[in-house]
């Protein structure tokens, strides 16, 4: 993921003043939030998780291209 250093928020000013963290993800769509200065946490508008949002036909697509990729490691766990 790459990000935008003029998203960068700290956890002691996210905490002081949360109506800036909320105008600056409705103006740039989202911010990290850094505790100890290592990215935590995202903000991101609630809109944007409805249009990346995989429907289930998706999820168990991937489910078994994960377990035919990792069939070998599979069958030895299950010995």
């Amino acid at each position: 993921m790459l990000v935008d250093t003029h998203n960068l928020v700290s956890l002691t000013e996210a905490n002081q003043n949360f109506s800036r963290v909320a105008r600056m993800v409705d103006e740039r769509g989202s911010v990290v939030i850094l505790r100890n200065n290592v990215p935590r946490y995202v903000v991101i508008d609630f809109a944007q998780i409805e249009d990346t949002a995989a429907s289930d036909d998706e999820v168990l697509a991937a489910g078994a291209m994960f377990i035919d990729k990792h069939r070998e490691a599979f069958d030895e766990l299950a010995k």
